[in-house]
């Protein structure tokens, strides 16, 4: 490409609250900044765009097809699920994501959740008043359980997932991993890979860390949540989808499971009466989908952004990803 591309990105607002400088970007284009673009905006945002920078823009086959000059989708996420792969292929469009940005923050956050549940820690910091009223020099209201000598079973053994297995073993877990005959992840070959029935029925804590796929959409369902313990926990801090919510709803209202912590939500941000927003589901915690957020993981997602843009006007795109 010899002259300078147009560059668009769609909503800038998802990487940068006005903690960074994405004035960089400029250096390889000419940028064009929309901090939110909505489903009806989004031909009209990226007219004769080169190339489009999106998070969670949808970029469909009807888009792709109306737009002529457009050459390379940069993803500024690991997860593609919003790209029409198919037709952006057969239109000649090259798609780049960024993965592994974020994989310290987000097992740091699946941690940081699991140990709230575990510890009630969340309830007792809303109770302070009640500790002058306790007539012992402690509160034993609510239950604590010790995760020494716990399984952690893994869904998803990439990046984020063998980090969140290693600090569970430095915590005393025993870790053992969701059998996938698709994965091509061999992480800790040591970790047992178990059945999909040993792997809900044995597991004291189930942490999804897998991409979202036709085949394990909604994975989390009535009939897999009746397999786990009583006692057990269930933390999902990777794809919404992967969770049949009013299932998860019904399961933590009879006390199926002992509780669950989510960072991620099929639809977001959700609707107002969304079944897993009720106040009176016990035992659940929910963020915003924040587990990626540190302004370390959003620097690194810059430098992937800028790292896919120089190699495609080098000739040489990288990190891309293609229909299977």
């Amino acid at each position: 490409m010899t002259k300078k591309p147009k560059i668009t990105f769609l909503d800038s607002a998802t990487m940068d609250p006005g903690d960074l400088d994405l004035s960089i970007l400029n250096e390889f284009g000419d940028c064009t900044f929309h901090k939110t673009t909505s489903e009806e905006e989004t031909l009209a945002n990226i007219k004769d765009a080169d190339i489009i920078i999106t998070n969670k823009v949808n970029i469909d086959s009807r888009i792709v097809t109306q737009s002529p000059t457009l050459k390379l989708i940069v993803v500024c996420a690991t997860g593609v699920n919003n790209i029409d792969l198919k037709v952006a292929k057969d239109s000649g469009i090259i798609v780049s994501n960024v993965a592994n940005y974020s994989t310290p923050i987000v097992a740091q956050h699946t941690i940081s959740l699991l140990l709230n549940l575990c510890g009630n820690t969340h309830k007792y910091l809303a109770e302070k008043d009640s500790w002058p009223k306790s007539p012992i020099f402690t509160r034993l209201t609510h239950p604590v359980t010790e995760l020494n000598g716990k399984i952690m079973g893994i869904a998803g053994s990439g990046n984020i997932g063998s980090l969140v297995g290693e600090i569970s073993e430095q915590m005393g877990m025993k870790i053992h991993v969701l059998s996938r005959g698709q994965s091509s992840t061999s992480n800790h070959p040591e970790w047992p890979r178990v059945s999909k029935e040993e792997f809900f029925s044995k597991s004291d804590i189930i942490s999804l860390h897998c991409p979202l796929t036709k085949e394990n959409t909604n994975m989390i369902n009535s009939n897999t949540l009746e397999q786990m313990k009583p006692t057990s926990f269930f933390i999902n801090t990777s794809r919404g989808g992967l969770v049949n919510e009013n299932d998860l709803a019904d399961a933590l209202k009879s006390n199926a499971i002992a509780g669950a912590a989510l960072d991620v939500l099929s639809t977001e941000p959700p609707e107002k009466n969304h079944p897993l927003l009720c106040d009176t589901i016990p035992n659940l915690l929910i963020t915003p989908h924040i587990a990626w957020t540190s302004l370390e993981a959003r620097k690194r997602l810059l430098e992937g952004v800028i790292g896919n843009i120089q190699s495609f006007l080098s000739g040489r795109p990288s990190n891309e990803v293609t229909y299977a």
